[in-house]
């Protein structure tokens, strides 16, 4: 074999593991992955004296162990949970704001129409069921008093006022939104709202705010205006307790998720 034909066979060769050890320096924690590179080479000898072509190299090593996916989390459980929530109480009009749109949003998309608020731009809807208009929901003159019976809000009152989404710096924008979130249901509506819960409120610049969980029974301007309907939360280790008495109970997690049911009330 000629010069120029061993270099291009010694280029093909590590130009593979060159990708995969970029890939670990930008994710340590794929370094466990290494142990299965001698598999891969294996399996792509045997491929090829099976007849296979290979048009590229693309070593994928981190699925030879792993599970068939993930039925746990924050999302998991917050997005399936609300979206029956919503499924059974089936409101005239619901409203989201900021929540996940390929998660929960989509999940509600499925069985009926939302109808969905955030901060940024969102081009591409990419579904009859889902409308949308671009609000800061910091912002009293946002949305019209009492016009909804329905609204959600996972995941994403924690970055209000942090700035991380173009929104304006204002260290209390959780609560201002949280406010103006409840001026826009009606008596005997619903909001479903859940964010990140912890041992003590903490403001993790500029990624989210972490809240104790009966932190947000001190938000509302007017403590008659709602009452808790219900609550829920996923541990650190992701398993859901669904229907706890928080008030009650000492919630004990470092970085959890809350999942609250507020009524609002005709006052």
């Amino acid at each position: 074999m000629n010069m120029p034909a061993l270099r291009r066979k010694a280029t093909s060769a590590v130009k593979p593991l060159a990708t995969l050890l970029l890939s670990i320096a930008t994710d340590p924690r794929r370094i466990t992955a290494l142990r299965s590179y001698p598999n891969y080479r294996a399996q792509y000898k045997k491929f090829r004296k099976l007849g296979g072509t290979i048009t590229h190299r693309f070593p994928i090593l981190t699925d030879y162990e792993a599970e068939a996916g993930s039925a746990s989390g924050h999302y998991f459980h917050q997005d399936l949970l609300v979206a029956s929530f919503i499924h059974d109480k089936n409101p005239i009009r619901h409203i989201d704001i900021g929540s996940r749109i390929d998660g929960f949003v989509a999940h509600v998309a499925s069985f009926r129409k939302i109808e969905v608020m955030d901060i940024r731009a969102l081009d591409n809807i990419g579904h009859p069921n889902i409308s949308f208009f671009k609000a800061n929901l910091m912002d009293e003159g946002c949305s019209q008093s009492a016009m909804t019976d329905s609204v959600s809000c996972l995941h994403a009152i924690e970055h209000f006022g942090l700035g991380r989404y173009g929104d304006p710096l204002d260290p209390n924008g959780h609560i201002q939104g949280f406010n103006n979130v409840i001026r826009m249901l009606k008596p005997g509506g619903t909001l479903y709202i859940s964010f990140p819960i912890g041992r003590a409120n903490e403001v993790h610049f500029n990624a989210h705010r972490v809240f104790h969980p009966r932190d947000v029974f001190g938000w509302a301007v007017d403590q008659d205006s709602i009452k808790l309907k219900r609550f829920d939360f996923v541990d650190d280790r992701g398993s859901l307790h669904r229907d706890v008495d928080v008030r009650a109970v000492e919630v004990e997690v470092s970085f959890g998720c809350g999942i609250y049911t507020f009524e609002r009330l005709d006052v």
